[in-house]
């Protein structure tokens, strides 16, 4: 007697955010493309619930975040996100602060499993919190990014310069924060605040590349790393080598992969394995 299949559960999302999966792949999509992506507090909700739901979905093992359309994101919606709290009391707009800046950088610059930017095309404002919270980045030659608040006689607030300072430099930083002048995805990643930029017509086929790239890796491993390199930053040097050593002994005894006995025997025993070349062989019992 066979065990019948589980249905599958439906994609997590709805109408302000949409999920496809592919091979492994969840390609997470800001859907409000009439507002260039714009983040209002009903994306920001349904965001949460996504990341909820593709923590523990075995169908996410790399999360790629886009926007629909030709944007990536316009920022935040400055209509429904501002205006539109006005007259709303104090702990109502903490509760809308507070949903946009958790999953925007509080729970996706610490998602367990590997992320990965695809700037497809606007990047404005509050669209660069999420964007330096993702591990990797890869934009369109043809994107356009801008920090235009100076022009609205407001700062960029939200932790938008706070995730300027982390990946730009302080030159780069304060000229596009005092002009509010636009840069494209060429100059983006010869500021290294994206990792690199492709023609437009080839971003999605590299960033998938790039995916399939960390899936041949260990998930437990690429995890442990990629938290543990956040974590390191801001510690001292010493109390970065005590934390390490106890992360990787942590690491090492409750990957279910075993990749570090697999490695190492592949390595100094078989002499099949050379680290710098390849992946070591996971299926190797």
């Amino acid at each position: 007697m066979t065990t019948p299949e589980r249905p599958l559960a439906p994609a997590p999302g709805g109408r302000d955010v949409l999920v496809e999966f592919q091979d492994d792949i969840a390609w997470v999509i800001l859907n409000r493309p009439e507002k260039r992506n714009a983040m209002s507090p009903a994306l920001n909700r349904e965001m949460l619930d996504v990341l909820d739901a593709l923590e523990v979905d075995d169908r996410c093992s790399v999360l790629v975040l886009t926007g629909a359309g030709e944007s990536f994101s316009a920022g935040m919606d400055l209509k429904e996100y501002f205006r539109e709290v006005d007259k709303a009391t104090p702990i109502e707009v903490m509760r809308v602060r507070r949903a946009a800046m958790t999953w925007q950088w509080r729970r996706l610059m610490y998602f367990p499993k590997p992320t990965i930017a695809m700037v497809n095309g606007w990047c404005f404002g509050g669209g660069f919190t999420p964007l330096v919270s993702c591990d990797l980045a890869i934009a369109a030659e043809e994107a356009v990014f801008g920090l235009s608040e100076i022009n609205w006689g407001i700062i960029p607030a939200g932790n938008v310069t706070r995730a300027v300072a982390e990946k730009m430099t302080t030159a780069d930083a304060l000229y596009y924060l005092m002009t509010g002048d636009t840069f494209d995805g060429r100059q983006a990643a010869a500021m290294r605040l994206v990792n690199e930029a492709v023609p437009r017509a080839q971003l999605r086929q590299r960033t998938e590349q790039i995916a399939r790239r960390l899936l041949e890796k260990n998930p437990h491993v690429v995890r442990a790393v990629k938290l543990a390199y956040r974590r390191v930053k801001d510690m001292s040097w010493d109390v970065s080598e005590d934390f390490l050593y106890a992360k990787a002994e942590e690491t090492y005894a409750t990957d279910p992969d075993q990749g570090r006995r697999k490695g190492m025997a592949q390595f100094l025993d078989d002499k099949s394995f050379r680290p710098g070349l390849g992946n070591y062989r996971r299926d190797d019992g």
